[in-house]
């Protein structure tokens, strides 16, 4: 069997009510359309299964190569745990216009009603209009009776979270936390490998032909972390050509780089694939016993878990995210 090397996959691209021209016009999405709202980059999610695009592997799905390849391209750990099935999926969004306010459920509920994982997820902003905001969790004590009340007499949004964004600013999402992104944000987001959303509220808005988008008004009930928190952004440090850790959850670890010369990296300690999310600039990818791969903005990498070393060598500054399963 030939060896495995840094895989590049070709994008899955969704248009989407509330979507824009930003894939196109910033990552360089050159295939987007101008509402184009998501490009899924790594995906093994039900018929949306990334493709491979460089090297020998080329045209061969993810799917099969998890099934190929197993802990040499998971990870024993991850394989152990997941299987064949690849755990995560990360995507790229651009709302032109404000997504519905929605929750997703964990494990246990997910499992039960759809047969699958549940939903926890991060947000990374790489981009934003002036004013731009999101929703996230509540500003106050809620129950569910409170919650209800403002459902049904309209005024769900003053009793929900919303901040305004700044470029860098990250979001965990465990399931359970009702969010929105708002409208002129551009956002790489990490998730487990679910597609499954309860939509609360879509703002009376309706589709192409004039219908309402379905409400999940009682599994979101069923979902929803009534829980006030005082804080929803999380807060992380910045060392220049130093890996720093953002999320550390059961789920996915993220770390940040910011980089302006070469980065070693060593992954034996890591039992797990890694995924290279290009935020910023371009880089290029050595490893050890391999060829090297070029990543630009807007494009992500996956490090099969059998690379164990390899340099991270940048064109001038280069910003990416560093996922892998801890």
């Amino acid at each position: 069997m030939n060896k495995l090397y840094p895989l590049k996959f070709k994008p899955i691209l969704k248009d989407k009510i509330w979507g824009g021209n930003r894939l196109k016009s910033i990552l360089n999405k050159k295939e987007a359309s101008d509402t184009c709202g998501e490009s899924w980059e790594v995906s093994d999610v039900n018929k949306d299964v990334s493709i491979v695009v460089n090297g020998f592997l080329a045209g061969n799905n993810l799917r099969e190569l998890s099934e190929i390849y197993m802990d040499d391209l998971l990870g024993d750990k991850v394989f152990n745990l997941y299987g064949n099935q690849f755990p995560l999926l990360v995507k790229f969004i651009d709302a032109k216009d404000k997504l519905s306010i929605q929750v997703h459920p964990d494990d246990k509920m997910a499992k039960e009603e759809h047969n699958s994982a549940g939903k926890t997820e991060m947000w990374y902003i790489i981009e934003h209009e002036p004013d731009s905001e999101l929703i996230v969790g509540f500003n106050q004590q809620v129950d569910k009776d409170k919650y209800i009340k403002h459902l049904n007499d309209n005024s769900l949004t003053t009793i929900l979270n919303s901040e305004k964004v700044q470029k860098g600013d990250v979001y965990y999402l465990p399931a359970g936390r009702i969010h929105a992104i708002g409208s002129g944000i551009l956002l790489v987001e990490v998730e487990q490998a679910s597609d499954i959303t309860y939509r609360i509220f879509d703002w009376n808005r309706t589709d192409s032909e004039g219908k309402p988008r379905p409400i999940h008004t009682d599994q979101a009930l069923k979902a929803i972390d009534f829980k006030f928190y005082n804080e929803y952004k999380t807060a992380y440090d910045i060392q220049l050509n130093k890996t720093t850790n953002i999320i550390d959850s059961p789920y996915f670890a993220v770390n940040n780089l910011q980089f302006d010369q070469p980065v070693e990296k060593d992954y034996n300690l890591i039992d797990s694939f890694v995924i290279y999310i290009a935020i910023e600039g371009k880089f290029f990818v050595n490893p050890v016993d391999g060829n090297p791969v070029e990543v630009k903005k807007g494009e992500c990498l996956l490090l099969p878990a059998a690379i164990k070393n390899l340099t991270i060598e940048p064109l001038k500054l280069a910003k990416l995210l560093e996922v892998y399963i801890k």
